[in-house]
């Protein structure tokens, strides 16, 4: 697999392998102990790089949120940007995977008042990344961000836990936060592999009563692996998430 190959290049094992609505906090555990990460990608995220500039907003040196990060190269470009970057991921193995890669010096600190969460962090605080579960997480612990790069996390959590996702998310953004919220939409009536779709109506019911909800970015994914699989749409979209205070 390319290095710029998003979630469309996988092939039909990985692809069914990683269901994370399917998913326990365990599973997902074991998943990166025995390194079944085919969601992870080895260059940064191209729809991050077309659209970063809406997330920047005319801004330098920012405060930007990755939940669900990962070892996500993502990090490392934007904090070599100038911006500090705080990541959430449930994986220890993950995140020490990812300064090893980067090859970043860390240090490793308990949370207090958070007796679940640890973070790991340069020695500047450049890049700050928890190690919690997402519901852990809170602007408590962190602080408020100017942006968010959210790839697929939203998607990953099941239905029943996206409201509660979703309030949390606004809770994080601070005045003027650019978040830049990026799903999967793939459809078949008999295919179960996936998290249900995520329509427009869906992600406007989640964020709208607070927040502006403006798509960005559809793009069509589907090849001729995916029509193999009976998948009738695999595509790519993006919406850009504001405060409605802001514009008020």
């Amino acid at each position: 697999m390319s290095s710029k190959t998003d979630a469309a290049g996988k092939s039909k094992d990985e692809f069914l392998a990683n269901k994370p609505a399917d998913m326990t906090l365990d599973q997902w555990i074991t998943s990166w102990e025995n390194q079944q990460i085919g969601f992870h990608l080895t260059s940064v995220h191209e729809m991050l790089e077309k659209h970063l500039h809406l997330m920047l907003n005319g801004r330098e040196k920012i405060r930007v949120f990755i939940p669900l990060c990962g070892k996500a190269v993502d990090m490392k470009w934007l904090a070599d940007m100038g911006h500090t970057v705080v990541g959430a991921e449930l994986s220890e193995l993950g995140i020490k995977q990812f300064f090893t890669e980067q090859n970043l010096t860390y240090v490793q600190e308990s949370v207090p008042g958070a007796p679940n969460v640890e973070v790991f962090k340069t020695p500047e605080g450049r890049i700050s990344l928890f190690r919690c579960d997402i519901f852990d997480f809170s602007m408590i612990i962190a602080g408020q961000f100017d942006g968010v790069w959210d790839r697929g996390s939203l998607q990953a959590l099941s239905t029943a836990d996206r409201q509660r996702y979703s309030k949390l998310m606004i809770t994080l953004m601070a005045k003027g936060c650019q978040y830049l919220l990026d799903t999967l939409v793939c459809t078949n009536k008999d295919y179960n592999g996936m998290p249900p779709k995520i329509s427009e109506a869906e992600t406007r019911s989640l964020y709208g009563h607070a927040c502006n909800v403006q798509l960005v970015d559809s793009t069509d994914k589907l090849s001729g692996k995916q029509e193999s699989w009976g998948l009738e749409s695999f595509i790519e979209e993006v919406h850009l998430i504001t405060l409605k205070s802001d514009s008020s």
